[in-house]
């Protein structure tokens, strides 16, 4: 799938994570290229998403204004996509990925991982929301799980599922 990705580090913490905006690129592509999910959207021609690198203070805060959760997460997904229509050859919209960099690096730590490699994750965990892939039914999860470990494989990341314990809540 042809994909406009758009990174922004809004978090100084972020910055320091060489490569990060690659990372992210890269985690986006593999999740736009794989197949669309049973009644996900259907996206004809290009496509555009955002990823924001952001701190947790910018994830609570969303959590709370969307979710009325008032804590952070690792992750979370807004999908955009509708049925406007738009101009011949313009981008769809699939929507924003916003991930927290205090949360992902202390789950990073915790589970024995490399933030990049956490990082891949999340960025794959959230661009399949926004394809439509969700995880509220054990049946859907096992689904979505076993899509992220194949995708992370294909970037040299091992099984996130294997031995942890830490969730996903986008």
């Amino acid at each position: 799938m042809k994909a406009a990705i758009a990174v922004t580090i809004s978090s100084k913490a972020w910055a320091k994570l060489r490569g990060a905006k690659s990372v992210c690129e890269r985690a986006a592509t593999a999740a736009l290229d794989a197949p669309a999910p049973k009644g996900g959207a259907k996206v004809k021609g290009p496509v555009e998403i955002s990823i924001v690198l952001a701190s947790n203070k910018i994830v609570r805060d969303l959590n709370l204004q969307f979710r009325g959760i008032d804590k952070p997460t690792n992750v979370l997904s807004f999908p955009a996509l509708g049925d406007e229509p738009r101009p011949t050859g313009a981008p769809a919209t699939l929507g924003d990925v916003v991930i927290a960099f205090e949360t992902t690096k202390a789950e990073a730590k915790r589970d024995g991982k490399s933030l990049k490699d956490h990082l891949t994750h999340l960025v794959i965990h959230g661009v399949l929301h926004l394809r439509g892939y969700d995880h509220d039914r054990p049946k859907d999860a096992t689904k979505m799980e076993a899509l992220e470990t194949k995708l992370l494989a294909t970037l040299g990341v091992d099984d996130p599922y294997g031995d942890s314990e830490w969730e996903l809540a986008s």
